[in-house]
């Protein structure tokens, strides 16, 4: 069977790259097929036989600003020809699920999140009035699109619940959900009880939406040690926040260096409204609880007051009194890494493998 892998853009390192690493070593002679390619942002993916790029490509400073030009994504994806493929799978939050293929190629979406601009996440993205106005002509346009390209995909799989409710209403299409993979390597803690390490972790990439500011305002007031893995546009404004000698930031890290803070964190702090947050399962692969919005894809993965706890507010003052809830608590790590084994790499195989069977029979 001949497979081709398709991703909106391919140009920074997090969760849906480690997606399409877990589906390269499913399918290792499949290309990947996507808008734009930046091989500094994205050395990861010298791992696909071949990268095939859209006409964006062409232009130099969109590899990493494709956000300036976003009426043409659909044109890019369209554009691709996947005429002697068997197997199609998009991986997207936007327009990689409109690619067109003939009626003998089947075409599964797996569904990172309706796209998040257009229709959850619209009101955080056009705060400002005048640029809702402005931008008007061109999300009516982007949206309807978007509604016919969901239609396209034989099947949808959605990365979590809240992002199956999304599909449906969004898009009035169902969807089966597979997690996706933990593909960190870990070690299993021996200790029983978890608490033993003297800081708190953040890992996230520092944009708006992650709420990284929550966890940064909380902690000015707790005065705990808390550690901010990641890098992204909001770093310098949240450094000048950041008013706790205690508060590190360690940027970007390696797979072993992460390894090691997982390790050795109290918990990791998760604030944002997240369509799934693999860091909020790696973390407890390394026997270690989450602290987390009650929201979005954490009530997939956390137990509460088993393998965490939650906030129930997206403001600071929420977040520390669940902080300072937390300090009264154990965890069991025997039953945090149990819980996080749901999603192994091996059950996402597994799971994806038979779907996909089933759809390319039907």
């Amino acid at each position: 069977m001949k497979v081709a892998i398709v991703y909106d853009r391919t140009n920074k390192w997090g969760g849906a790259e480690r997606v399409l690493i877990a589906l390269h070593k499913m399918f290792p002679d499949a290309p990947l097929y996507t808008s734009v390619y930046d091989p500094k942002g994205a050395p990861w993916a010298k791992v696909f036989p071949e990268i095939k790029t859209s006409f964006l490509q062409k232009i130099p400073f969109l590899r990493n600003k494709h956000e300036l030009l976003p009426y043409l994504m659909p044109l890019a994806f369209e554009s691709f020809n996947f005429d002697g493929y068997d197997l199609v799978i998009s991986v997207t939050s936007e327009a990689a699920k409109g690619i067109i293929t003939r009626p003998g190629t089947r075409h599964v979406c797996y569904m990172l999140t309706p796209t998040r601009y257009l229709w959850s996440g619209y009101k955080d993205y056009f705060k400002n009035i005048f640029l809702r106005v402005l931008s008007y002509p061109v999300v009516s346009y982007l949206r309807s699109w978007d509604k016919v390209a969901a239609q396209r995909p034989d099947k949808i799989i959605s990365i979590s619940s809240v992002v199956k409710q999304r599909v449906k209403k969004y898009y009035n299409r169902e969807s089966d959900v597979i997690f996706p993979p933990i593909t960190l390597k870990t070690t299993t803690p021996n200790r029983k009880i978890t608490k033993k390490g003297n800081y708190y972790l953040v890992v996230s990439r520092l944009v708006p939406y992650k709420k990284v500011d929550l966890a940064i305002k909380a902690f000015n007031k707790l005065k705990y040690p808390l550690i901010i893995i990641g890098k992204g546009s909001e770093e310098e404004r949240l450094r000048d926040l950041s008013t706790s000698k205690s508060t590190k930031f360690a940027g970007h890290v390696s797979d072993k260096e992460l390894s090691g803070y997982y390790s050795n964190c109290k918990a990791l702090i998760f604030p944002q409204d997240e369509d799934f947050g693999l860091t909020a399962v790696e973390a407890q692969s390394f026997g270690k609880p989450v602290i987390a919005f009650r929201g979005g894809g954490a009530l997939d993965m956390v137990i509460e007051n088993k393998t965490g706890v939650f906030f129930t507010e997206q403001v600071w003052q929420s977040l520390h009194e669940a902080v300072e809830r937390f300090e009264k608590l154990s965890f069991d790590s025997k039953i945090i890494v149990r819980n996080a084994g749901r999603f192994s790499e091996k059950v996402f195989r597994t799971k994806f493998l038979e779907l996909l069977k089933s759809t390319v029979r039907t």
